[in-house]
Formats: structure tokens, C-alpha cells, sequence
């Protein structure tokens, strides 16, 4: 069962979302785990940049409700610079060949 302060915080969040332009990607879908073991529940933020997610993280709003998550879901929370959608993984293999 979740707890008022997980409900507090998924229901203040977007707010703190859309001054850097964060949206969800996956909130609260199933996970089938295909290969390794998965812990549980899967939430993916997109932002514009890796400098905005870090605003975001780091800004007055989200650490007002920060401790409403951390206290009372266990888990991680990453920041992960992600690939355009011109990325060729054969490019890349070949970058990191050459470089070996």
C-alpha cells in the first residue's frame, strides 16, 4: 500500500517537471524481465538535456519533495545522458574498435 507521502509527492512532481521540460516516459507499467532480475517498479523521465535534468534534480521545488520519495519508495534515482535519434550503434562500434 502507498503511503500519503508517495501520494503527496506523485501528485506535486509534474509541477516540478515542466519548468525544465520533464515529462514521463514510464510510470507504473509493468516490467517483464526477459534476461537478469529486475527489483520492481521502472519510472523514466525524458528532459531536454542532461543540464536540465540536473536543474531539475538539483531546483528548490524538486527538493521540497524529495524526501516525500526517498523516505518511503527504495530505490535509484540515475541521470543518464541519452542517445539522438540519428545514433548508429554500428558507428559507435566502429569508433570504439578504431580506439582500441
Amino acid at each position: 500500500m502507498l503511503s500519503e507521502e508517495v501520494f503527496e509527492y506523485m501528485e506535486r512532481i509534474q509541477a516540478t517537471l515542466d519548468p525544465h521540460g520533464g515529462k514521463f516516459l514510464v510510470h507504473g507499467a509493468q516490467v517483464e524481465v526477459r534476461e537478469g532480475e529486475w527489483p520492481g517498479a521502472l519510472v523514466v523521465i525524458e528532459f531536454p538535456s542532461l543540464a536540465a535534468a540536473r536543474e531539475w534534480y538539483d531546483s528548490p521545488a524538486y527538493r521540497e519533495i524529495l524526501r516525500l520519495r526517498a523516505d518511503h519508495i527504495p530505490g535509484d534515482l540515475i541521470l543518464v545522458d541519452g542517445c539522438g535519434p540519428d545514433h548508429d550503434s554500428a558507428a559507435l562500434a566502429a569508433a570504439l574498435r578504431a580506439a582500441a
